[in-house]
């Protein structure tokens, strides 16, 4: 039943309008400005209905007073005896939603009413609309650091920036259907981890963000930490299939408030130091930052030993050659130039370039690349490794090979798949190697 309150100082009139309302809504009764607020602090009514002329203060006074104590529009109606049309106008000019002059019909007031109780859900909905994030439900980012912002002036707690670990993959290997259902699942669990009167948002893609009040120590964080990893593990084998090897996981990066600052914006940046310190040590776990030693902090850990092998285990598919991004593809490259002296077999560099030599086709440069990526992965073993140099060059570690007659067979294989298929007609790719372990 929605709340009215109703303010009045002439005691009659105040128990008249109260019997009107009282069959449809749960009413509170002042009969002064000052009664009036502190039953509003308590109650936290729907709107306030309230005579204009009062001693002490007016509804004017009483509109101003609540409205610059909360921050915010409340809802109010006006009632009085005074037929200016000047009077009016100043309560519509102040804010009021309404005005109704004494005496009144109860089936007019109650009608008015029910139009304002109409109004503010409308308002309130659309409000919700424009602050909530679409899929999960969360605070979008706009409001998250709008609301943080005033938060963190005030209250005591902990500022979490929280990371979904590994979540790309879940699009690349499941889709993104299968991606948006564990977001959601994701924003389910940190509501889980938090109290109903804590504040949680979505920043965007994997990352949200969460206020805790009244936490000021480690063991909270690490307990929150515990249990959203465990938690996003079970969902998602629950979603994907047991065998699902991905590692979900969550990373947490914490500042306690107002120990490091108020300013939110200085807060997040130091939430930001203490989570990347997590992303660096291994992910699954939780950071709280330190002021002067950000940058020797390490992470506590709280991944079992089944996450560290899903955490460092393979994405690619089991069979064909080992795709990999520019850097990690460096990483291999320099690895396998040191320690070129303990292999017997060679390793070669082999550097595919796409030329265009035949107009036509329904396949962009870059399409072709991936297409010609494919085919790699498809042609060469477990053992050799890929990466794209951009969109038109792709490289290739070709291990334990016997140098020419090796790399002829491989990229005979890669030549023949190539001219059969949809791109090979106007799209080829020039090749050239060097043994790298000499």
């Amino acid at each position: 039943m929605k709340k009215i309150l109703i303010v009045d100082d002439m005691i009659v009139s105040l128990m008249m309008t109260e019997n009107m309302l009282a069959d449809q809504y749960e009413t509170f009764c002042a009969s002064s400005g000052k009664e009036a607020i502190e039953i509003f602090r308590k109650e936290k009514p729907d709107m306030v209905l309230s005579d204009l002329r009062m001693p002490g203060m007016s509804g004017y006074e009483l509109q101003l007073a609540l409205q610059e104590e909360y921050h915010k529009i409340i809802p109010f109606m006006f009632m009085t005896a005074d037929p200016s049309e000047e009077t009016e106008s100043k309560g519509f000019d102040n804010g009021a939603m309404d005005f109704i002059r004494k005496p009144f019909r109860p089936d007019v007031l109650l009608r008015r009413i029910a139009n304002i109780m109409q109004t503010v859900e409308q308002i309130q909905g659309l409000k919700k609309d424009a602050e909530t994030d679409k899929l999960t439900g969360l605070l979008n980012k706009a409001s998250s650091e709008k609301d943080l912002a005033e938060l963190c002036k005030t209250a005591t707690g902990a500022l979490l920036m929280v990371d979904l670990d590994s979540f790309k993959l879940v699009n690349d290997i499941h889709g993104h259907s299968m991606g948006d259902k564990v977001l959601i699942t994701f924003a389910d669990i940190l509501r889980s981890a938090v109290r109903s009167s804590d504040l949680i948002g979505r920043m965007g893609g994997d990352e949200f963000i969460a206020f805790c009040q009244g936490v000021h120590e480690e063991n909270a964080i690490a307990q929150k930490a515990k249990f959203i990893n465990e938690r996003i593990t079970d969902a998602a084998k629950k979603l994907m299939g047991e065998n699902m090897n991905i590692p979900l996981g969550a990373s947490i990066g914490a500042v306690f408030v107002p120990m490091h600052g108020t300013d939110f914006s200085d807060l997040y940046k130091k939430a930001d130091k203490a989570l990347y310190i997590v992303k660096q040590n291994g992910k699954h776990g939780y950071s709280i930052f330190t002021e002067g030693n950000a940058e020797n902090e390490t992470a506590e850990v709280v991944a079992s030993l089944a996450q560290v092998e899903m955490i460092l285990g393979e994405r690619n598919p089991e069979d064909g050659a080992f795709v990999l991004p520019f850097e990690n593809f460096r990483t291999i490259y320099r690895f396998l130039k040191r320690t070129r002296g303990f292999y017997s077999k060679t390793t070669c560099l082999v550097v595919f370039t796409m030329k265009r030599h035949k107009e036509g086709g329904d396949f962009t440069p870059a399409q072709a690349n991936e297409k010609f990526l494919e085919t790699l992965q498809k042609t060469f073993r477990q053992g050799d490794v890929i990466s794209k140099n951009g969109n038109s060059q792709i490289l290739v570690l070709l291990t334990n090979t016997n140098a020419q007659r090796d790399i002829d067979s491989a990229i005979g294989r890669v030549i023949k798949k190539w001219e059969v298929g949809e791109c090979g007609n106007y799209f080829w790719f020039d090749h050239e190697w060097t043994v790298i372990n000499r």
